[in-house]
């Protein structure tokens, strides 16, 4: 279960940018997951819940959003349509991932002095 050291590192990234800026309280995280990173919203939830007490983020909500796949062409930057074939119909090139691999912490709402 890689998702409880993703939550050990948002913690602990969370906590420096807290420390930083001499916060007593954060509140909110907010984080992107791409539907193609490996990791199972669910159980990410889950270690949160459990990793987060005793530290900043104890009250802190997380909310999650899942960011779907999108491939394009690498040359012309035409989408590739889901369910489609992976390489652009126009330029006959190998589509690359354009989004939905990421893990992406977006945002902290903290309380500072």
């Amino acid at each position: 279960m890689h998702e409880y050291s993703i939550v050990q590192a948002l913690v602990e990234r969370v906590t420096l940018e807290a420390r930083a800026r001499r916060a007593t309280a954060v509140h909110r995280l907010s984080v992107r997951i791409g539907e193609l990173s490996g990791v199972e919203v669910s159980l990410l939830a889950t270690a949160y819940r459990t990793f987060r007490e005793r530290t900043i983020c104890e009250r802190a909500e997380l909310e999650v959003q899942t960011v779907a796949a999108r491939w394009e062409c690498p040359a012309c930057g035409r989408g590739i349509g889901r369910g489609d074939l992976l390489s652009c119909p126009a330029c006959a090139i190998p589509a690359r991932l354009a989004e939905g691999d990421e893990i992406m912490l977006d945002r902290i709402e903290m309380e500072v002095p």
